[in-house]
């Protein structure tokens, strides 16, 4: 059993520190750690491996200390960064690495790694001076620790996402953030130097605050599709998950921040059912379903009185070919999207006038539904009825979940 650790001291001339000498014989030598195997090795070949110049390591082990513990304290209090979990990644000299895989392969070690060891005792140290909890999944923050020199710390810290769904009372507010069409978003006199095209957005209203809460860097908003600027958001509302980048404070009171939000906004958007989420929503609400549904509410006008009688064929309306619409060409790829109404019921206001209530699978165009975009929608409200039509109001009633 002793034979390969006699072969690894010889190969290092006696040079090799506990930590090494433990690590290339974990799986030879039982021991609750690379320390207590290395004792094990000492005691029974009678050898003195204490204060040694390790030529594997360079005895970059005598850096974990508590200079290195009070290092991270002071970046954790200097950046005020609050989190629950961590995960440790580590610098260290490519020489020594080399050195270390050499070995183990020079004796057909499949062993840890030097580099995992550091990372690992790091890890030890953080949880027991911290009481925070390695995680390798999904972590709050990142120690990086360079060790090529003097030791020195860096903090990376991950996203907060927390998912919710909002609603819509006022016309004319985008869902995110829209630059300036004339400054791009650097700020001009048509801008008034905001640098936006609208003074506020569903993004905005909920994500000042929580940046404020938060001392977040950035937010960035995204939601399960958008609704037009002078669109209504009504019903349960759309889902979305708000990114906080680089957030330093992570516990949060979710139903007191959208109590005080609601009612700072109330009128304009209202937001509800806020909790975390993991990065993964951010592209799941996103994914259109097979079974994904909008209910629309649409108040159309005709250019002349329309024949009540053919209202009942919208009732048949059931596959729409719609090619890209004019309004959006500019930023979607021109395409056909076949899209299926899912039911139809309608109220007349007035010969002109008339309401109408729309279940369609989700990417259906409603206002081009209507108008037929010339020609681009087929088939079409418009061409149904026989004269030119519009959408004069259209709310959202309801988003099926994803």
């Amino acid at each position: 059993m002793y034979e390969l650790a006699k072969q690894i001291i010889d190969e290092c001339d006696g040079r090799i520190c506990k930590h090494c000498l433990g690590r290339k014989l974990s799986k030879t030598i039982e021991g609750t750690n690379n320390i207590e195997r290395a004792d094990k090795v000492c005691d029974e070949l009678n050898i003195d491996l204490n204060d040694v110049d390790c030529v594997i390591c360079d005895n970059i082990f005598d850096k974990l200390d508590d200079t290195l513990y009070d290092k991270i304290d002071a970046k954790i209090s200097q950046l005020g960064v609050e989190f629950n979990t961590f995960l440790v990644g580590s610098q260290i000299p490519k020489d020594i690495q080399n050195r270390d895989e050499e070995l183990s392969e020079k004796f057909n070690l499949g062993v840890e790694t030097l580099k995992k060891e550091v990372n690992r005792l790091i890890g030890l140290g953080i949880w027991e001076r911290f009481d925070k909890d390695a995680e390798f999944e999904r972590q709050d923050i990142v120690f990086n620790i360079d060790l090529t020199g003097e030791p020195k710390v860096r903090i990376q810290i991950n996203p907060l996402y927390i998912e919710g769904k909002y609603n819509k009372y006022k016309r004319g507010i985008p869902q995110t953030k829209w630059p300036c069409t004339k400054c791009k978003g650097r700020g001009c006199e048509e801008c008034n130097f905001t640098g936006k095209q609208y003074p506020e957005s569903v993004e905005e209203l909920i994500s000042e605050h929580f940046l404020k809460v938060t001392h977040g860097k950035e937010a960035k908003f995204h939601g399960a599709g958008r609704e037009d600027i002078d669109v209504l958001m009504l019903g349960s509302g759309r889902q979305f998950v708000l990114e906080i980048k680089e957030p330093k404070i992570r516990n949060l009171d979710l139903a007191k921040m959208e109590a005080e939000i609601n009612k700072i906004n109330e009128g304009k958007t209202a937001y509800h059912n806020l909790h975390l989420c993991e990065r993964p929503r951010k592209a799941e609400i996103k994914q259109s379903s097979p079974d994904a549904y909008k209910v629309y509410n649409a108040i159309v006008k005709c250019e002349e009185a329309y024949d009540a009688g053919k209202l009942e064929e919208l009732l048949e309306l059931n596959e729409i070919n719609q090619q890209t619409p004019l309004r959006v060409l500019r930023r979607r790829t021109d395409m056909v999207r076949v899209k299926h109404v899912l039911d139809l019921s309608y109220e007349i206001i007035d010969e002109t006038t008339f309401n109408m209530k729309i279940k369609t699978e989700g990417g259906l165009y409603i206002k081009e539904l209507i108008s037929g975009d010339e020609g681009r929608s087929q088939p079409n409200v418009s061409d149904i009825l026989g004269v030119k039509a519009i959408c004069e109001q259209l709310d959202v009633l309801e988003v099926s979940e994803k």
